[in-house]
């Protein structure tokens, strides 16, 4: 297995904006689509939701999810070899008299400024993951653990 390239981790992270959301329902799981930024020394991942959806329910009653993305599929060669990454931590809640608001929402807009109408709908709440574990699959037969430390470390890469 070839040692983790953090350069390449942090351009999955910079270059996606789409991922899939995985949370726990009454009965069951349930997994969605939802737009995301990365904080810049990726600590957080910041999500711009609707209340009304199922996903953000979900999260609220148990805010312990996980989130996927993966290198965009070309229709090429063999999807094994995509680089993805899976991580499980924590949402929170970002109130707008929260001191982190007005920062978090610039960042999120800064990278999606089509999502600006939505936050003048009253059901759209920022929320922040916080990853705690994961794992980067760099292609097939090369997967890495992955921690804070190493979303640190590759955002400085």
């Amino acid at each position: 297995m070839k040692p983790l390239d953090p350069a390449q981790l942090a351009q999955l992270l910079r270059g996606q904006r789409w991922a899939c959301l995985g949370t726990q329902g009454k009965q069951q799981p349930y997994v969605s689509w939802v737009a995301f930024v990365a904080e810049a020394d990726f600590s957080g991942l910041v999500l711009h939701l609707s209340r009304l959806a199922k996903h953000t329910r979900n999260l609220e009653a148990e805010p312990l999810v996980s989130l996927a993305l993966s290198e965009m599929d070309d229709g090429q060669g063999d999807p094994q070899q995509l680089a993805r990454l899976t991580l499980q931590g924590r949402v929170e809640p970002i109130a707008r008299d929260d001191e982190r608001y007005e920062e978090l929402k610039t960042l999120y807009l800064t990278h999606l400024p089509d999502a600006e109408m939505m936050f003048q709908f009253s059901d759209f709440c920022l929320y922040r993951f916080s990853p705690e574990s994961g794992r980067y699959v760099e292609g097939f037969a090369s997967s890495h653990a992955i921690n804070a430390e190493k979303l640190h470390a590759a955002a400085d890469a």
